[in-house]
This record gives structure tokens, sequence and C-alpha cells, in this order.
């Protein structure tokens, strides 16, 4: 068996919890000494059903990621390939650069009947400013709540926006030339700075529990600091 992160994480009555698409998804940021974040997320397929037919989008990461599922069956997919993830599989890393999309399997491919799918999400811990953390993950979450239970339009500036701040990047289509490095163009030119100029946050305070992590982060950058406003309640 892989390398386990259970044994690292500590709960405490303090972690923050999002719960989001009507209760089928549940994030619980919790303690790890060794990671830039931790993130126990519980899935409810039957919750779920109407949420989980379609895949998030396929994405990259300028750190390493963690994964290991702790109850039920997940798909990694890496570079295309699709992976079963299961308790007997444990910890899998998801390197720099590599295109991945995770997601719980149907219920047709469920074990003994689980309806219920938990796995442990962390993050490397790098110097970078711009890299995942828990503001973006509450963030990201919250922004597909509104997307996908309440209707919203996706913005493409505030995808690229968030995005880039969680050190993350959209895979773009195999036909264009350099496409990775082009995506992390989009996501500093369109995301952070164009994005920043026309008004759109990276993460917005009534998103945010840690909004103190969320200006520190966003104080960084020339194009963002305006919205580091600490006075903000909603």
């Amino acid at each position: 068996m892989a390398n386990t992160d259970v044994g690292a994480m500590q709960h405490a009555e303090t972690d923050t919890t999002v719960t989001v698409f009507k209760g089928a998804v549940t994030g619980r940021l919790v303690n790890h000494p060794d990671r830039s974040f931790a993130l126990e997320i519980t899935m409810d397929l039957i919750k779920g059903a109407e949420f989980f037919d379609k895949k998030p989008p396929v994405h990259f990461h300028v750190q390493e990621e963690y994964i290991e599922c702790i109850q039920g069956r997940m798909g990694l997919e890496l570079n295309g390939k699709e992976k079963v993830l299961s308790p007997e599989v444990g910890r899998v890393s998801i390197k720099p650069y590599v295109n991945h999309v995770s997601y719980p399997l149907s219920l047709p491919r469920q074990e003994d009947g689980n309806t219920v799918v938990k796995f442990l999400l962390s993050g490397e811990r790098t110097d970078s400013v711009f890299e995942l953390n828990p503001v973006f993950f509450e963030n990201w979450y919250k922004y597909q709540d509104k997307i996908v239970v309440q209707g919203e339009s996706i913005s493409l500036i505030q995808l690229l926006s968030t995005f880039d701040a969680g050190g993350t990047y959209v895979v773009l289509p195999g036909w264009i030339p350099f496409g990775q490095t082009v995506s992390r163009v989009m996501g500093v030119v369109v995301g952070r700075w164009i994005g920043g100029m026309l008004g759109y946050q990276p993460f917005y305070r009534h998103l945010t529990t840690d909004w103190e992590l969320a200006c520190q982060k966003m104080e960084t950058s020339i194009f963002q600091r305006r919205f580091a406003d600490r006075s903000k309640t909603q």
C-alpha cells in the first residue's frame, strides 16, 4: 500500500467546513504539518446525483499535489488515462504540470452499494505566493456552487483569476502549441492583470473564512492589492 496522509491530519473543532451542491459535497480544512493545505472532502452520491454527471475542468498545478481515497471509489485522470482510487491504493502523488482531474465514480462503479466517497487532498508546501491554499479551495468550491446550483453564468476571467491565485491553470486543446505555457500566460495576463484592472478578485470576502490570508495573497500583486481591505465584513 502507498504511504498515507491519514495519520498526519488532525481534526479540531475550529476546522473550517464548506458545504456546497445542496449538501452533496463537504470540504473540511484540516491541519497537516507539512502541507500548504489539507482537505478532507466528502461526496454524497445520492444527494449529488444531478451534479456529478459532469467532470470538473482538466487542469494542472505548478506544485505537487497529493490525493488519497479513504472511502468508496473515485477516478483520477492523469494525462488522459484513468486511475481508479480506493482505500487500498493509498496516497497518490500528482506531479507538477501533469494534466489531471478527479471525480467520484458513478454508483454502478462503486462496491458493496457504497453511496459516499471520501478523500484527502493536500499540496506540497512551497515558497510561492500563488499556490494551492485553503482560500483558493474555499473560493473555487463556492464559485462552482454558484454556477452549478444557482445557475450563474461562468466567467472565464473570474475562473482564470481564481485559478491563477492557486497556482492552477486550465488545460487547453492539444492542437495549441506550447499549451501549458500559453495557459499560464493567460492566467497571469488575463486573470491577474486584466482581471484585476476590471475589478475581478481571486478571493471574495463573502466566500472566504480566512480573510487575513486572502488579503496577504492579494497584496503581493499591484493589480489586486486594492481588494485587500481587512475592514470588509461581507
